[in-house]
């Protein structure tokens, strides 16, 4: 709940939340009852570090979305970035044999849509004022990757793999 808020985090997110424990409670009880979307606490080295989620997974065309963040800044690295998106692809392609994951950023946030790029991902499209959060329009990068180029690319990327248990 406290990264959630954080106005680091949040500022690259489409909402900036006022959130209350019974809310989070009901909001757990309401994905951890949704087959459509899995969500994950990142931990580094046993510590609690961030959130990561799929979402889609009943839809039949095969693609997901997903987000995620690293909430403890002193556990963020380009490491764990990497490790933890080019894993995730494993496990979205390999384990879950989906066809793709698409996401959003926030256009301003360079640094994680060159993050994706590194990755493999490629740029959809941008959006103008697609999304308006406090009376101000972001711009908003769509990315996607595919099980089929992930297939084409992952043995030239060098990762530390990471393990997404259920």
């Amino acid at each position: 709940m406290r990264w959630r808020m954080d106005p680091d985090i949040t500022r690259y997110m489409n909402t900036d939340p006022k959130l209350t424990l019974e809310g989070q409670k009901l909001w757990f009880a309401r994905i951890s009852a949704d087959p459509d979307v899995r969500y994950w606490i990142v931990e580094v080295d046993g510590e609690a570090a961030g959130v990561i989620n799929l979402t889609g997974l009943m839809k039949e065309d095969g693609i997901l979305g997903w987000a995620y963040y690293i909430g403890e800044k002193r556990l963020r690295s380009m490491k764990l970035a990497l490790s933890l998106e080019m894993s995730l692809y494993d496990y979205i392609f390999d384990v879950l044999d989906k066809e793709a994951l698409v996401g959003d950023i926030f256009t301003l946030n360079k640094g994680v849509i060159q993050l994706h790029l590194l990755c493999g991902s490629e740029i959809l499209e941008e959006k103008k004022h697609h999304v308006c959060k406090g009376n101000v329009w972001y711009d908003v990068t769509f990315m996607r990757m595919t099980k089929e180029r992930w297939g084409q690319i992952r043995n030239k990327k060098n990762y530390e793999k990471i393990s997404f248990g259920l």
